[in-house]
């Protein structure tokens, strides 16, 4: 019995959360397939390396769970912004605009993540795929750093 109530609970909150989300149901599972990839190969790397540490796997899962925190007020700002805009009579489309972008951006750094595990495992990579990887990377890293100062103070 108990069995049942745990399996129709989630298959009711994936329902509402595909519902509710609509447009960002597909970035939502690549970005959740890309963080488990990448921090399964984050692991491999750290096993091949010889540089294990429990530290830094909590690091990265909560890293993780943060990521899913970044992409849920992504989308609260984006329904704050469709709820305004329309209440004032403003035909505003753009329900999940910076929703999908933040997701996005966080999909490519997981790619990125798991390029460079492949690289430290020994995996050959493609050479095409390195200089791409590489501007993606100082790319991701220079616009990501939008919340932060000038003189690289903590806020």
């Amino acid at each position: 019995m108990r069995e049942n109530t745990i399996k129709v609970f989630f298959s009711a909150a994936a329902a509402v959360m595909l519902s509710y989300f609509r447009v960002m149901a597909v970035p939502i599972a690549v970005l959740l397939g890309c963080m488990v990839l990448d921090y399964i190969s984050g692991l491999a790397a750290a096993w091949y390396t010889g540089c294990v540490n429990s530290k830094i796997g909590k690091h990265g899962a909560i890293k993780k769970v943060c990521y899913m925190l970044l992409v849920i007020v992504a989308g609260v700002i984006d329904w704050l912004l469709y709820s305004g805009l329309v209440s004032v009579g403003v035909d505003y489309a753009q329900n999940y605009l910076l929703g999908l972008i933040v997701s996005v951006w966080l999909i490519l750094n997981e790619l990125i993540s798991i390029l460079e595990n492949c690289v430290k495992i020994g995996v050959p990579v493609p050479r095409f795929l390195k200089p791409i990887a590489e501007r993606l990377k100082i790319f991701t890293e220079k616009e990501g750093e939008f919340l932060g100062n000038q003189d690289g103070d903590k806020m």
